[in-house]
């Protein structure tokens, strides 16, 4: 049994080295713009070059030869029964309208093929089939329910394909109370919520109401380090008007979320490098610069290194000191404030709001957040519009909690942000992590230094690699996300923009579209900088970034659509700019 277990184990590590070889590869065909694809007979051409041995190099081509001609017939025979079923499930959505059946075959569309299309469409179909569930009412639909039960399906640049479902009832069962229900999914994030609200809780027009909801979300979607959060949660708020366009808010909440960070966590998540679970070996490498072996590697349990062998792991990651899953309680304090004479495209009025988070006393995270958001608009000539917006975040952690939890971050870059750059890519980066490397010892050679046996006559000889240069184990940087660090946020952020919005030239009917030109500046900043990491750095106005371009908003049957195109001016080495820009659901 013991011995089953170490070869899972083995099976395991490599094939988890085997998937960051593939994302590396993948992510150097995106920056290079080519298609390669990856077959068994690159692979195992691949193993046999760092095995260092000129018969594997042979074999691997021999038999990758082969079995390259079976693979690549077998995978165009596999997607195209795939690109059957995805035909049949359309056919049986838009012709017979059954969503449900569409499902299934479009199931088994991706059991053949993992396409992001096929994925896509699934997630349209499941839609589809909660809005017939859900609206399958006795009676006539009213206009209210048209409105509001209505799929929203939307393209993004920033989240990808958005599929949801919003349902609101404002009169529940004639009672006054407001009842919603809320399903989305995007590239990066799914969520789930259901909210109650009573706004005539007291005869003061004091509010309450409650919401319980569910959310995953994949950061590594939208430019952000490479972690996962599942949050349950539930929350119950109070509200009270102080004047017509003012209002104060009251929230007390609970979350439980759980993070999933992998084995190449960047730094500031979890340190790195680690051992890894079921390798308990180790041989010193013999291998020559030409390719062979000086003599046969010999495997020793991992305990016979000292210390000196390994990395001193002086700087833990915030899982490593804080775990990965948090309950907290949380209390947030609002201040709303709008006089705006319009919901979508205002031209004139102020919208301001303040928000003060905090993790209360004994939650597994203590920490505190602050928010302020702000905009005005100032007519200046007939249709003419001057628009100014800013926002100023803070957050920190107390307590024992010694930062702002990195899941907490601020960000900026993209819409609503510092446009020209790409959505979330501003301030500091994180550190790529390093993983130890290891091998399959050569454990026998002949008299040409060339092996003649691989990992021992069990073939598990597997291990670290320690460099009998220097008696350590060597280590590689893992760089993943475009070959640059990723964005990691800060618990900082500074924003600003001055619009000047004009009539679209040549449109008659202006009450629906309108273009800007525009200043905006900004950045996220770190108060609590870790030791080596990338492009961090404290509130500094040198710092700042500035772009300037023109845009265009247009409120379609989706919600506003909005273009930009802008010139970043002081881009840095490590920022991603991005020239054009679009998003839907945001205007000006």
């Amino acid at each position: 049994m013991a011995e089953q277990n170490k070869t899972d184990a083995l099976v395991k590590v490599v094939e988890e080295q085997s998937k960051l070889l593939e994302q590396m590869r993948k992510e150097l065909a995106e920056d290079e713009q080519e298609e390669i694809t990856e077959t068994k007979y690159l692979r195992m051409r691949r193993l046999a070059l760092q095995a260092g041995t000129a018969a594997g190099a042979v074999a691997g081509a021999i038999l990758g030869g082969v079995e390259a001609v079976g693979f690549m017939v077998e995978l165009y025979e596999t997607r195209a029964m795939a690109a059957e079923y995805a035909t049949v499930a359309e056919e049986v959505y838009h012709v017979e309208n059954n969503p449900e059946v569409a499902m299934n075959f479009m199931d088994m569309a991706i059991e053949l093929d993992d396409s992001p299309e096929y994925r896509t469409n699934k997630v349209y179909y499941q839609s589809m089939q909660v809005v017939r569930e859900l609206v399958n009412l006795d009676r006539p639909y009213n206009q209210d329910e048209l409105d509001r039960a209505q799929e929203s399906l939307a393209q993004s640049q920033f989240a990808g394909l958005i599929v949801g479902l919003n349902l609101q009832q404002n009169n529940f069962l004639g009672t006054g109370r407001q009842v919603g229900l809320n399903l989305n999914s995007s590239q990066w994030q799914s969520v789930a919520s259901i909210n109650y609200n009573n706004p005539y809780f007291t005869e003061d027009g004091v509010s309450r109401g409650f919401s319980v909801f569910y959310r995953k979300s994949d950061l590594s979607e939208i430019n952000v380090a490479s972690y996962t959060t599942d949050t349950v949660g539930a929350t119950m708020s109070f509200g009270y008007p102080i004047s017509e366009t003012q209002r104060l808010g009251f929230n007390l909440g609970i979350t439980d979320t759980d993070i999933t960070s992998g084995r190449f966590a960047v730094q500031e998540i979890r340190t790195s490098p680690r051992l890894l679970e079921g390798v308990d070996q180790y041989y010193v490498s013999t291998r020559q610069p030409d390719g062979t072996y000086s003599g046969p590697e010999e495997l020793f349990p991992i305990t016979d290194l000292p210390p000196e062998a390994f990395v001193n792991l002086d700087n833990d990651g915030f899982l490593d000191q804080n775990g990965s899953r948090f309950t907290n309680w949380s209390i947030t304090g609002s201040w709303v404030q709008s006089t705006l004479n319009r919901g979508q495209l205002a031209t004139r009025g102020v919208s301001n709001s303040l928000s003060a988070q905090l993790s209360m006393p004994g939650s597994d995270l203590e920490f505190f957040k602050l928010n302020y958001r702000g905009e005005m608009y100032l007519p200046i000539y007939r249709e003419f519009t001057f628009h100014l917006r800013g926002e100023l975040g803070y957050g920190d952690g107390y307590g024992d909690t010694t930062e702002l939890p990195f899941y907490e971050h601020f960000f900026s870059g993209g819409f609503g942000s510092v446009r020209g750059f790409e959505a979330n890519t501003l301030g500091p980066r994180s550190t790529p992590p390093v993983i130890y490397q290891t091998g399959v010892a050569a454990t026998a050679i002949d008299e040409l230094g060339i092996p003649t046996e691989l990992g021992g006559p069990d073939g598990l000889g597997f291990g670290y690699i320690v460099n009998p240069e220097t008696g350590r184990i060597d280590t590689q940087q893992v760089i993943t996300g475009r070959r640059r660090a990723d964005p990691f946020g800060g618990n900082v952020v500074i924003e600003g923009s001055a619009e000047v919005l004009f009539p679209m030239p040549f449109v008659k009917d202006r009450s629906s579209i309108r273009s800007a030109l525009f200043l905006d500046v900004g950045n996220v900043f770190n108060t609590n900088c870790r030791e080596n990491q990338l492009n961090c750095f404290g509130v500094d106005a040198a710092e700042l970034r500035y772009s300037v371009g023109i845009g265009v908003t247009w409120l379609s049957g989706f919600g506003p659509l909005t273009f930009a195109l802008a010139k970043p001016l002081n881009a840095s080495d490590t920022d991603r700019t991005e020239v054009f820009q679009f998003t839907l659901g945001r205007g000006f």
